[in-house]
């Protein structure tokens, strides 16, 4: 397929965004004109000296710069301004459903209150499903590379908002910070009905993931790349019917893979798994959702068919009731038919 006629393709796919983090989709504009507003002055003297810090070696790298972006954001608007900037990105790329990460203590440790940063998000959610017929699920990410005990500091915050948040995660600096130092606050979060989910064997070892599975009970794993060095592990995955989010340029980008040709999505979807493609955190990596499948079918040759598989596994892991998933993946299904005849 002609590069052109791959982009159309792709364009044209009801999608599902399950693996994104909000305060990832910062592009460095927005950035600058909220650092205005707020009188924070960044590290950098313009927009384009800010886009070349984006080259990264590894994950702790990209989190340093990450962080550094965050401090910007103080009030409800800025959140606010922040989200609707990716729906609006993200449903220009016919995206359909999100399921959004945000990382509240990356601001309540800077003294901005829960309230605000939750308050900021929601409404952009609202207004995304009002406006574009947008779903969403809203998940709260625990910082790894802090304590369980911050983590349960944040799981108390968020009791107030319990109908707003759909579900937990765990992300951050993964080396050395094993699922196991988080089993407690997982077990507690489940308590209070929220759905579990965490960042295992992106850079982190195959033990991560069983970890995951086994002490923090989670019902699909981000990332997951390193569950190809453990057949045993790949074979639970399949009969667990474990989704798996993965999101190429952020794997490039990190150096997880060295180059696009070795990502391991496609030899995941020939095992069986339901592998499934997001973007991380685009601003920093060079794409939302429409470059991560083109760039990942490109470097793959992945086929009509893989791309499809792709496309309904999203929906077949999320968190939309058993109907509405049911006519997402008929959307899918009926939207790959031009294709094949």
């Amino acid at each position: 397929m002609e590069h052109k006629e791959l982009k159309e393709l792709i364009q044209g796919i009801p999608k599902a965004e399950l693996h994104l983090h909000i305060e990832g989709s910062f592009e460095p504009e927005l950035m600058f004109e909220i650092s205005k507003r707020n009188n924070i002055s960044l590290d950098y003297d313009s927009v384009d000296s800010l886009k070349k810090a984006y080259k990264f070696n590894n994950l702790q790298e990209f989190l340093d710069i990450y962080y550094t972006g965050a401090k910007v954001l103080i009030h409800e608007k800025d959140f606010f301004d922040l989200t609707w900037a990716y729906l609006k990105k993200v449903h220009s790329q016919n995206v359909i459903h999100v399921e959004v990460f945000f990382d509240p203590q990356t601001h309540t440790d800077r003294g901005v209150h829960f309230d605000i940063v939750i308050n900021g998000i929601y409404k952009a959610l609202e207004k995304a499903r009002i406006e574009f017929n947008m779903s969403f699920k809203l998940i709260m990410s625990y910082l790894r590379h802090l304590s369980e005990e911050e983590a349960f500091k944040t799981l108390e915050s968020s009791l107030p908002y319990k109908h707003w948040i759909d579900g937990v995660g765990l992300d951050s600096s993964e080396l050395g910070n094993p699922p196991s130092k988080f089993e407690r606050v997982f077990k507690a979060s489940a308590d209070y009905g929220y759905q579990l989910v965490a960042h295992a064997g992106e850079e982190g070892p195959v033990e991560y993931i069983w970890e995951a599975l086994h002490l923090l009970n989670v019902v699909r794993v981000d990332h997951g790349n390193r569950c190809l060095d453990d057949q045993d592990l790949v074979q639970t995955l399949v009969e667990q019917k474990m989704g798996l989010t993965l999101c190429p340029l952020s794997n490039l980008e990190l150096k997880v893979v060295s180059s696009m040709t070795e990502h391991p999505v496609l030899k995941m979807l020939e095992k069986g798994l339901l592998a499934t493609i997001h973007s991380d955190d685009p601003a920093y990596f060079g794409g939302y959702m429409n470059e991560n499948y083109y760039e990942t079918a490109k470097a793959l040759n992945l086929s009509v068919n893989d791309i499809e598989q792709l496309a309904v596994n999203a929906f077949e892991i999320s968190w939309l009731d058993n109907n509405t998933k049911g006519l997402c993946i008929g959307k899918v299904r009926s939207y790959f038919q031009q294709f094949k005849s």
